[in-house]
């Protein structure tokens, strides 16, 4: 009777298995150590991709390690499943967003559960379903009663194709929608805002917690929260209005010659003179059609308007003209800014460009600096000069350098303080779209923004919409879901008609998986305390610092709400790289080619121009024409070769490169183990229950032969290398090549071993996290009626690695002549060893009649003769 390797059939009937065994549901009570492997959560397309596959794999062999090595697991699944694509998906095709949602996840749970993967579905969650974005709304209102959720007026990016406004990191370098494509335009909208602000000085130095994040990741991050030290300073205008500015430069105040504000500065109105009125009216709206991209690009002239009026610099009491300009922001520090154009390059260049004073504080060491023929600002070190109390203090930030003398002076005189400034911005969440969770609050003509009662939560999105892709949100047309009594004074009131952001869903998922079905409380502080923190965390480096800051902030002001009792969500991350497939390009046109229509893959022509094509390896994606369908893979070779593959081609933070030829080689591995457990028949000898006495004696390293002792140590040290690689920094690639050794080496062995029973044992559960499906049959062919990702992890047994004989290399001037069976304890000592090699055959053959000159001797390893 033969037994063919049938991944379809076989991987079909164990994930049936686990599913009605309830396999890989959290375990509710448990006094094992608990383990939360967590992959970031999908947007639900409709069909998963390459990447898809790999991150859930990397996740899936670590939960299945760890429940093999005594852990209680939680490994769930979820869908990010609010935001645009659902409402276009309605514009374009006349389908509620829901419905399309809903049928993609459909599609997509099947393919998952394909895969094999061990995931906890009991525990699933969409963000779009009110059950789960009740609780987000019942998270914002946290955020509200604690001050953190405020609306004001604010400039905002307005993408006009999508209609909606996007958050500073999803405009793109160019100005554009990260999503649409459109050229982003500035507007001036009420909006409501998250005050992440509060929290950038925790969000900074708890990065030192996250010893288990890539540097880089953490030091993205810092960048992005852009901590700077230095003063904050206050101008008095004319008229008795005060500018406040902040500088890391407080020592050059007695350079600044002129002021510049924002043309958004609510000051600009008041400071403006009739003279300029129009010129200022005019140079606001041009700034107003600019992105901040465009606005505080380095290599645009330099434009400006003088208002007409002057500030008194508070060091010296100087007029100094104030200006505005579209490089200053008014969403960043301040919105206005002192200039020094000696020591500041765009300063400079603006006060070249307008005429305005020049004046040097600090003098460089090398030259002499003299403002009237500067070609360019000096922002290096020197001495103070022309700075009053500050003359001959050394420039610099150092202890008793001239910032901190600065500040100290600012201070006695109640002008300035010091302070921090940070690159981050408040968190602007409005959207004005259907598809994502309702804002909930009511605007009432008599008391303002009224919370809606936790009782009425969800908010629930109404299902009568029309969608037209015109006009905004289809939630300000529907008048019968818009009005509603205010529900403190009863007056008529208006629901809030913007949705939340979809990064707001992803910010607290991960503390939902625990208790996912709770329909009393967002979750119980217990559960999830229990399973918190997140231990392994794997997804894109392109939410490295979105998704990643913001989750954190949500975890910091739930545990300031009582609720959650750490302080960090994740603490270990890892961001696996890209899947690229090769791909046919043009590179005149930049248009890539179908891998249909090359005829010669050796001398690819584009068939269109019959120009030489590049063949380079992007990530994949439908445009390219280079993606690979994860379901025809599966169809073809089975889930289990798919997974040995992504995991054996690189390590699982670098680019994996999908080849076809190698996806055959891990097929024919399986199929090599496949025949290695069947053909042996030793289902009823040495590898049954019988066998499983065999291998407990056997474990005493008693009565072994030298070939059983050779093949025990290969299995102990596939058992040591392959754990080693699945601790620390993951490395499945070298694992998988351990576990190729070890098949390797119980293929040559003989077998009615009690040994060799012990390498079959050795290698399925080894294999079990990487290939589950053909461990499982395979574990059930040898007579086992359990399941094997029940079975313990092997442990290496130290003893099984000492060797009682070492192979040493016999060299004649250098060359391989042969090598000899050493005892341990000869082969580790350097005189016996010589003796021993001098008195071989080999030895013999070679140095008879010769003098010997010198002998190296390589303990443990080899003997050189150096012969004349």
């Amino acid at each position: 009777m033969e037994f063919r390797y049938t991944p379809t059939e076989i991987e079909a009937k164990w994930q049936q298995a686990w599913a009605d065994a309830a396999s890989y549901q959290m375990p509710e009570v448990s006094d094992k150590p608990k383990f939360y492997a967590l992959s970031m959560f999908p947007y639900p397309s409709g069909n998963l991709h390459m990447g898809h596959v790999r991150v859930y794999t990397i996740v899936d062999v670590i939960a299945r390690l760890k429940r093999m090595q005594g852990y209680r697991v939680l490994n769930p699944m979820g869908w990010d499943a609010f935001g645009l694509p659902a409402e276009n998906a309605a514009i374009e095709r006349g389908v509620h967003p829901a419905k399309w949602t809903y049928q993609n996840i459909d599609q997509m749970r099947d393919q998952l559960k394909q895969l094999g993967i061990s995931f906890d579905w009991t525990k699933e969650v969409a963000t779009c379903s009110p059950d789960y974005y009740r609780w987000t709304q019942w998270i914002f209102l946290e955020f509200f009663k604690a001050g953190l959720a405020y609306q004001k007026e604010a400039t905002v990016n307005w993408d006009p194709i999508d209609q909606t406004v996007l958050a500073n990191e999803q405009v793109d370098a160019d100005g554009r929608s990260w999503r649409s494509g459109a050229k982003v335009e500035r507007k001036l909208l009420r909006q409501w805002f998250l005050k992440i602000t509060d929290y950038a000085e925790q969000l900074l130095t708890d990065l030192d917690k996250l010893k288990g994040w890539p540097d880089r990741v953490k030091l993205m991050q810092a960048n992005w929260i852009g901590k700077s030290t230095g003063a904050q300073v206050t101008f008095t205008t004319e008229t008795g209005d005060e500018i406040v500015v902040f500088t890391t430069r407080p020592d050059t105040l007695w350079g600044a010659s002129f002021m510049v504000l924002s043309p958004e500065h609510p000051l600009v109105e008041k400071l403006t003179t009739p003279e300029q009125a129009e010129a200022i009216k005019q140079y606001q709206a041009a700034a107003a059609a600019k992105s901040d991209i465009d606005r505080t690009d380095e290599g645009q002239e330099k434009t400006g308007v003088w208002t007409g009026s002057y500030a008194l610099n508070p060091v010296n009491d100087q007029k100094i003209p104030i200006w505005i300009a579209d490089y200053v922001l008014m969403d960043y520090g301040t919105g206005a800014i002192m200039a020094v154009p000696a020591h500041d390059q765009r300063d400079f260049e603006f006060a070249k460009k307008f005429d305005l004073p020049i004046k040097v504080v600090v003098q460089s060491p090398d030259q002499t600096l003299d403002a009237a023929t500067m070609t360019e600002a000096y922002p290096g070190e020197g001495v103070m000069v022309n700075s009053g109390v500050l003359d001959g203090v050394p420039a610099g930030k150092g202890k008793g350098q001239s910032v901190e003398a600065a500040i100290a002076f600012l201070e006695s005189k109640q002008k300035g303080k010091g302070t921090s400034n940070y690159r981050l911005r408040d968190w602007l969440i409005s959207r004005q779209r259907y598809w994502g969770a309702p804002i909930p609050i009511i605007h009432c003509p008599k008391c303002g923004a009224v919370p809606v009662p936790d009782s009425d939560l969800p908010v629930a999105l109404p299902e009568n919409v029309e969608f037209s892709g015109k006009g905004g949100s289809p939630l300000t047309q529907l008048e019968s879901w818009l009005n509603v009594p205010c529900p403190s004074c009863g007056t008529p009131a208006k629901r809030e008609t913007d949705t939340m952001d979809t990064f707001i869903d992803s910010s607290w998922y991960f503390l939902r998986y625990p208790d996912a079905n709770n329909d009393q409380a967002v979750f119980d502080r217990s559960i999830t305390n229990d399973w918190m923190p997140v231990d392994q965390y794997v997804g894109g480096i392109e939410h490295a610092i979105l998704h990643l800051l913001y989750s954190r902030f949500f975890t910091k002001v739930l545990r300031d709400r009582d609720l959650l009792n750490f302080d960090e969500p994740f603490e270990r991350l890892l961001t696996q790289g890209m899947v690229q497939g090769r791909t046919y390009k043009n590179p005149t046109t930049g248009k890539y080619v179908l891998p249909g229509e090359i005829k010669d893959a050796n001398n690819p022509i584009d068939p269109a121009t019959g120009e030489k094509l590049e063949v380079v390896f992007e990530k994949m994606s439908k445009s390219k024409y280079n993606g690979v369908a994860p379901g025809d893979v599966v169809d073809k070779y089975g889930a289990d070769t798919a997974r040995m593959f992504i995991l054996f081609k690189a390590p699982p933070e670098k680019d994996l490169e999908w080849e076809d030829a190698d996806v055959e080689g891990q097929f024919r591995f399986l199929n090599r183990v496949w025949r290695l457990v069947t053909e042996s028949r030793v289902g009823t000898n040495a590898i049954n229950h019988t066998g499983r006495d065999a291998i407990n004696r056997v474990s005493t390293h008693g009565n072994l032969s030298k070939t059983e002792k050779d093949l025990r140590r290969s299995i102990h040290t596939a058992i040591k290398e392959i754990t080693e690689d699945l601790q620390g920094e993951y490395q499945f690639n070298t694992a998988v090549s351990e576990l190729m050794k070890l098949s390797n080496a119980l293929s040559d062995a003989q077998k009615d071993s009690p040994v060799y029973a012990e390498g079959i044992d050795t290698l399925l559960r080894l294999l079990a996290p990487f290939a589950p499906h053909i461990a499982e049959e395979l574990w059930h062919t040898i007579g086992h009626s359990d399941s094997i990702h029940t079975q313990p992890f092997p442990i290496v047994d130290p003893s099984a690695l000492i060797a009682d004989e070492k192979t040493i290399v016999i060299q004649i001037l250098g060359k391989t002549r042969g090598t000899i069976e050493a005892a341990t304890a000869i082969a580790d000592d350097k005189a016996a060893l010589e003796q021993l090699a001098r008195e071989s055959e080999i030895a013999k053959r070679y140095i008879e009649g010769k003098e010997i000159k010198k002998v190296i001797v390589v303990p443990g390893k080899l003997v050189n003769f150096v012969v004349g």
